[in-house]
This record gives structure tokens, C-alpha cells and sequence, in this order.
């Protein structure tokens, strides 16, 4: 699953970046039914880009760390759960995100000046890397020849983006990594007390998954039938097998019943009823 996500930002990320320069026209415009926008009249009339803005990037740098970050936690999520469930957190953090940053701009008067669109996975994949450190927060990452534990990790990205965003450096984007880092801290502590918050998302994408599924057909049972045999082939049967108590009978009149050997006697006893 980590590769699959990785592999679609990257197949995206190309796929924008030729259109544009083939077409000569502005990435931005070509993005712009993707991205989440931030006025309200806008993003309600494209709800899918609550999901769709985290698999858009415009710059190199910007989807390569994403990618670095999504692919070493992302492992980490899945020695302890599935790829369904990893998927459930990237999405719904990313919708966690989008929904505190238009919150966010259709609220406080602080950001009528700082107008734009909200993109990139980074939401998500903070998502991803709050939760693996509430759930296991003792667990050790080696970064070049330093241990260190994913809790103090997610506290200092959570605090850099906090200072970043008093600073008014891209407010829209720090507004989507707390959205995201709250989710994840939710869902893991949450999930640890055994109440698992994104099980109806993963309802959701299970009923998404069996619409593309191409139903199987059950498979025809084989019935095993006695072969019919031949009229011909009954009547010789029933002519041997009368000719073969013919022949105990005659035995019988000649040398009596106890000249029979225990073979016949058993076969007379078997087809007295039928003849």
C-alpha cells in the first residue's frame, strides 16, 4: 500500500508537470478541479478535493520529502496493520486536514488576505506519523547514526509547523498538518482502547472495492451418473446370473445342500429374495 500511494503521487506529479509543458499552460489552472480550495462556494461544489489535494504537488521537493516520510512510517504502520488500514488513515487525515483549513479561512479574520488552494500530501502523511507514534511511541527510527523515539519525532514536527504558522509561512499548509496530526493522535488512542474510529471509512472503501470486482460465478457442481448400459449388456447380466443359479440348484438336487461350498451358499442367500 505505501508503494502504491507513492507510485500514484509520483504518476500524478509527471503526469502534471508534461501537461503543462506541452500545453504551456499554467499547472495551477490545470490542478484547480483537484486542489481544495478555500472559499466556501467553491470546495461545495467539488467535495471530492477533500482527497484529492493530497495526491497533488507542484514542486520537486515538496513531493520527494513527502514521499521519504510516507515510505518510513508508512513501513512502520504496516508490520502492526493492514494496507486497508494504513489507507483509511492517509485518507481520513487528509480529509482532517481540509476540513481545518477551510474551517479556518471561512473563520477567523487572519486569513481574509492569505487567499489560495491547499495541496500535497504532507496532511496525510503527518496523519500517519502522529498516529505510529501515540500508538507505539517508544519505538526507535535510526536516523543516520541516532536512535530516536517516534514520539519525540511527532512532537518536534508538530511544534516547527505551529511555530511556521505563527510566523504566517504557509499557514493554509501548517493548518493541514494539525488537522491531520489531531486526527491521528485521535485515532491511535482511540484504537488502543479498542474503539476503532475509521472502521466505517473502511466499510466505505470496501463497498468502492467490490463495485469494480467482477462478480464470480459459482461453479457448476458435477453430478457423477452410473452409466446407462445397453439393453443388450442387462439382458446378458441377467442370463449369467440366472445360469449361475441354475447350476447351485442342479448341485443342490444332485449332492444336497451341504455339498455347496460356502461362496455358493452365500450368493443362493443374497438372491433368494430377488428370484
Amino acid at each position: 500500500m505505501v508503494m502504491k500511494l507513492i507510485i500514484i503521487n509520483a504518476i500524478l506529479f509527471l503526469a502534471f508537470r508534461l501537461v503543462s509543458f506541452f500545453m504551456q499552460a499554467n499547472i495551477k489552472y490545470i490542478t484547480s478541479w483537484i486542489t481544495l480550495p478555500d472559499s466556501l462556494v467553491e470546495f461545495i461544489t467539488q467535495p471530492w478535493a477533500f482527497i484529492t489535494y493530497s495526491f497533488v504537488h507542484f514542486g520537486l521537493f515538496h513531493i520527494l520529502f513527502n514521499m521519504i516520510f510516507l515510505y518510513m512510517f508508512g513501513r512502520i504502520i504496516l508490520n502492526l496493520f493492514s494496507g486497508k488500514r494504513l489507507l483509511t488513515i492517509y485518507l481520513l487525515g487528509a480529509i482532517s486536514g481540509g476540513l481545518l483549513y477551510v474551517l479556518s479561512y471561512n473563520v477567523f479574520p487572519v486569513f481574509e488576505n492569505d487567499r489560495g488552494m491547499l495541496l500535497g500530501a504532507s496532511g496525510a502523511v503527518t496523519t500517519l506519523i502522529v498516529f505510529i507514534a501515540t500508538y507505539t511511541p517508544n519505538t526507535q527510527l535510526r536516523i543516520f547514526m541516532f536512535n530516536i523515539k517516534l514520539w519525540q519525532i511527532a512532537v518536534f514536527l508538530v511544534v516547527a509547523d505551529l511555530i511556521r504558522m505563527s510566523t504566517g509561512e504557509n499557514a493554509g499548509g501548517m493548518l493541514a498538518h494539525i488537522g491531520g496530526a489531531i486526527f491521528g493522535y485521535l485515532y491511535a488512542i482511540q484504537l488502543a482502547k479498542g474503539n476503532d474510529i475509521g472502521k466505517w471509512f473502511e466499510n466505505i472503501l470496501d463497498w468502492f472495492a467490490d463495485l469494480f470486482k467482477t462478480r464470480k460465478q459459482k461453479p457448476f457442481k458435477k453430478v457423477h451418473r452410473t452409466p446407462r448400459q445397453p439393453a443388450g449388456t442387462r439382458s446378458m447380466d441377467k442370463s449369467e446370473h440366472q445360469r449361475k443359479v441354475d447350476a447351485i440348484l442342479d448341485k443342490i438336487g444332485k449332492s444336497g445342500y451341504d455339498s455347496l461350498t460356502r461362496a455358493e451358499k452365500d450368493f443362493l442367500f443374497q438372491n433368494r429374495d430377488k428370484d
